[in-house]
């Protein structure tokens, strides 16, 4: 499972593989401005992450887009998640993932050597595929390796509305995915989902901020299983409850294997 990790103008930036080798893969996104962006609504070449080193002409200080940063449609509650555990990275028991708009950005080394994951060519995240800001899923991870626990920090925007002011149960499915399914990934190694079940205790609304934990409970072989919960940002509200079972990949390299 890698479904797996937001920003200002609304001219398309198209980005094409340049001639530096058949492992370069490409995305098409929007790139809104930010701060010491060079970028405004143009062609730019680019090569993924750790395939372009040494085979592209592109400079190293030029890295792909972090969705997973504050941005103008971050609600204070948010934001003031965020900064909490952007402290807690401090002593290092907590560490944010990066979210891109490409999946190849996000897996492990050894993976991107996998030849189907340089197949998907102009891909885009399902969590990262609207372009304009606070319409979509808004999100940022942190993980705990030593406890085996993930935090989202989330919001739900208005293009995931299901009944009228709140998220759609599929949106809140996929998210419930994500957040555990990374998890999985981080701490076991690659993995695809099995089975997903999810209690629905109460409406999500639009627009607020809710927190998303995951943590792993046990792994039995390839068997990994995984717990998680959506609560209100105050924790006083018990949104949705949710048990995940994702099988390790054995025919894939992979960073870690269960004990």
């Amino acid at each position: 499972m890698l479904r797996s990790c937001s920003r200002l103008v609304k001219r398309p930036i198209h980005w094409t593989v340049p001639p530096c080798g058949s492992r370069a893969a490409s995305s098409v996104g929007v790139l809104k401005p930010f701060s010491g962006s060079p970028f405004w609504g143009t062609t730019v070449r680019w090569c993924q992450s750790g395939l372009a080193k040494n085979h592209c002409s592109l400079p190293d200080s030029e890295p792909p887009k972090d969705y997973a940063l504050p941005n103008s449609s971050w609600s204070p509650e948010m934001v003031d998640e965020f900064n909490k555990f952007t402290k807690l990275e401090k002593d290092g028991t907590w560490r944010k993932l990066p979210s891109y708009r490409n999946v190849i950005e996000v897996v492990p080394e050894k993976l991107k050597q996998v030849p189907y994951m340089l197949k998907d060519r102009g891909t885009r995240l399902f969590l990262r595929n609207i372009d304009e800001e606070g319409m979509g899923f808004e999100y940022a991870m942190f993980l705990n390796p030593t406890e085996k626990r993930l935090v989202s920090m989330v919001q739900f925007g208005p293009y995931l509305e299901g009944p009228p002011g709140c998220a759609h149960g599929g949106s809140i499915a996929t998210i419930l995915d994500s957040v555990l399914g990374v998890l999985a990934l981080c701490v076991v190694g690659r993995v695809m989902t099995a089975n997903l079940n999810i209690n629905y205790k109460s409406p999500v609304p639009l627009g607020p901020a809710v927190l998303v934990e995951s943590k792993l409970d046990r792994t039995e072989g390839r068997k990994v299983f995984v717990t998680g919960e959506i609560r209100s940002h105050d924790g006083q509200t018990l949104h949705a409850e949710a048990e995940g079972l994702f099988i390790l990949w054995e025919n894939l390299p992979l960073n870690n294997k269960p004990k």
